[in-house]
């Protein structure tokens, strides 16, 4: 036989090898979207698996550190008594980043997507080079490893958010305009030593706004479609299908805030005119209704959302022109964007939630003369379930998807066997400004 052609024997091992990582799959998953109230007998039913092969799958997650046994469910049932199953608490976890013009973040979480660690560094970027914003990112990122490792808690990966434009299969940053980068690789910028894992760990970028739609998990488990809109200085989205982001054949897709409002409007950091950022950014606002003051984010740092709701809700005439306009921008590009996608459910994040109350009438007037669905249907747009936080914690916790989707990737790691097999929940810490770590 030719040296490079294998052996029947050889690839009907390879099949087995290859079924068996795709059986473990549908075994974890089954776990993960019922976490604590399913049995191996349930996975056997769901799967039509036999009864030993899903009994052979769990023992293996078990063994592996991605199970955990809960004890004798309470459901009635025929002879012994089920065992109910649920994903640990300990062992993977994933790292998110949120490097954004303004403040950089970094959160924690757990298999289960429980959060277990977060925090925010304030500081304007802006004229920063990528080097030095980054090795701020790492310090804070390190940090969080450092202190979910006391909890037993071992990331298995890093995912970044940035706001621009993101080619996320080769993992660079194509066009980040607020920030002034293009055309980088944050991945060669980050030192594992100063993150606190091992080289070669699997990093992944992509933008804030589709990290952001990530955080919107009860949405996603139930197989929804939306679009999830999301402001801070630029304006972004993510777009969801049946459950699944949907990125674009490039990882494109989502760009909003560069969509047209005016043709021959303000010019924007992109290189366009009219852009919707330009009059529903968050310092689009401050700037149409008069405010000079600091740069500022929508954390509770300068003048925020906090600011600008006390404003409107003291009668602030500039301040409600402003959020007016706003939404009249919003509801125009949002209404033509749901005629484009066949959506009619839409999620405002980040500062968009924090101002909703003034938002939302303006945005659902101007949808429902836009949105050629209205005549048959009412449009579902809503505030957001996570603020700022958002896409740190969708960027986390689509590390653990990952893992979630192929455990075997998991199971045959060095990380599996350096997990610890026990640990307790660490509070988290909460998304609060901090002062800026100082350098080593």
């Amino acid at each position: 036989m030719h040296p490079l052609v294998a052996s029947p024997d050889r690839r009907r091992g390879g099949r087995r090898r290859s079924l068996r990582r795709l059986n473990l799959a549908l075994a974890l998953r089954c776990i993960a979207d019922d976490d604590g109230f399913v049995s191996r007998a349930d996975i056997s039913a769901r799967t039509a698996l036999n009864k030993s092969t899903s009994s052979s799958l769990v023992d293996e997650l078990i063994a592996g550190g991605l199970v955990r046994e809960l004890g004798v469910t309470t459901r009635p049932s025929v002879g012994r008594p089920p065992t109910s199953l649920a994903l640990v608490t300990h062992g993977p976890a994933g790292l998110g980043i949120e490097v954004n013009v303004d403040y950089v973040a970094a959160c924690v979480v757990d298999l289960t997507g429980a959060v277990r660690y977060q925090h925010v560094v304030s500081r304007d970027q802006r004229g920063r080079s990528p080097e030095e914003v980054l090795r701020l990112a790492a310090r804070l990122g390190g940090a969080a490893v450092r202190a979910v490792r006391q909890s037993g808690l071992v990331p298995f990966g890093v995912a970044i958010a940035i706001p621009g434009m993101v080619d996320a299969n080769a993992k660079k940053i194509i066009l980040a305009p607020n920030l002034g980068w293009s055309d980088l690789d944050p991945a060669a910028l980050l030192d594992p030593a100063e993150l606190g894992l091992p080289q070669g760990l699997d990093v992944f970028v992509d933008n804030e706004a589709n990290f952001a739609a990530l955080s919107e998990r009860e949405l996603l488990l139930t197989g929804t479609s939306y679009l999830y809109v999301f402001g801070e200085i630029g304006v972004g989205s993510g777009i969801v299908l049946g459950g699944n982001l949907y990125r674009g054949r490039n990882g494109w897709s989502g760009e909003i805030g560069h969509l047209t409002v005016e043709r021959a409007g303000l010019p924007c950091g992109c290189g366009g005119r009219g852009c919707l950022e330009q009059y529903a950014g968050q310092e689009a606002i401050l700037r149409a209704s008069g405010v000079r003051t600091a740069v500022g984010t929508s954390l509770g740092v300068g003048p925020t959302a906090t600011l600008i709701r006390e404003r409107a809700e003291r009668g602030d005439t500039s301040m409600l022109v402003a959020l007016e306009r706003a939404g009249r921008a919003l509801g125009v590009v949002i209404g033509n964007t749901m005629n484009l996608l066949d959506i009619d459910r839409v999620v405002l994040g980040g500062i968009y939630k924090e101002l909703s109350d003034h938002l939302l009438p303006t945005i659902r007037e101007e949808v429902t003369t836009r949105w050629a669905g209205a005549r048959w249907s009412s449009p579902r747009i809503e505030a957001a379930v996570h603020g700022a936080e958002a896409p740190a914690l969708g960027a986390a916790r689509s590390v653990v998807r990952r893992v979630v989707d192929d455990p075997a990737c998991w199971l045959g790691s060095d990380a599996a066997h350096r997990s610890s097999t026990g640990g307790t929940p660490r509070t988290p810490s909460g998304f609060e400004a901090a002062a800026d770590p100082q350098p080593h």
